[in-house]
Order: C-alpha cells, then sequence, then structure tokens
C-alpha cells in the first residue's frame, strides 16, 4: 500500500511530518491493505494564516483493486483529530464497499 500525503501552502508538509502521518494511516489501515493499492491523504487549512475553528481539512482517498476509489473528508482543529476523524469515515466506507463485495 503507497501512501501520498499532499498538503497545501499554509500547512507544514515536512518530511518528518509526511513520515508519522503515513506511519499513523498505515497502521490504522493495515487491515485493508490486501484490497488497497494507494492512499492519498490532502491536508489543507481552510482559511489560510488566519487563527479559526475547525480550518483543517483532511481529505482521505482510498484506491481500491478493482473498484472506484473511496474518499472522506473531516475537519477539526488540528491536523491530527482532521486525519483521524477522515480514517473513522475511510474505514466505515472501506468495511461497507468491501463487505458488499464479498456478499456478491
Amino acid at each position: 500500500m503507497q501512501i501520498q500525503i499532499n498538503t497545501d501552502k499554509t500547512v507544514d508538509g515536512n518530511q518528518r511530518t509526511s513520515e508519522h502521518f503515513s506511519t499513523l494511516i498505515a497502521d490504522e489501515l493495515k487491515h485493508y491493505s490486501n484490497h488497497i493499492t494507494r492512499i492519498e491523504a490532502h491536508l489543507s487549512d481552510e482559511n489560510g494564516s488566519k487563527e479559526g475553528f475547525m480550518d483543517i481539512r483532511c481529505v482521505l482517498e482510498a484506491r481500491v483493486e478493482g473498484m472506484q476509489p473511496i474518499a472522506a473528508t473531516d475537519q477539526a482543529d488540528t491536523i491530527e483529530k482532521a486525519i483521524s476523524g477522515a480514517l473513522s469515515k475511510l474505514k466505515a466506507g472501506l468495511d461497507s464497499k468491501l463487505g458488499k463485495r464479498k456478499e456478491h
């Protein structure tokens, strides 16, 4: 499973941060690693450098073999919370889609 982290110009996307979040995503999705070929994470600050409530946005897109991509989005006060929320939603979506796939 390949993980790609993309950030906008207002979110610090240095290598240490990317490695940390890649490891977090890989650990959370290891149950699905046989089905997922790639994960793309898009991190952005909705209102730029201004302070704001729930302004960090995380979009996770999972590329699953033989299926359309599955995406999940969450907004929070911190990058960690936004990624965690998006991961929870993505896991629910993967459970739903992969469960339906097994039924057929």
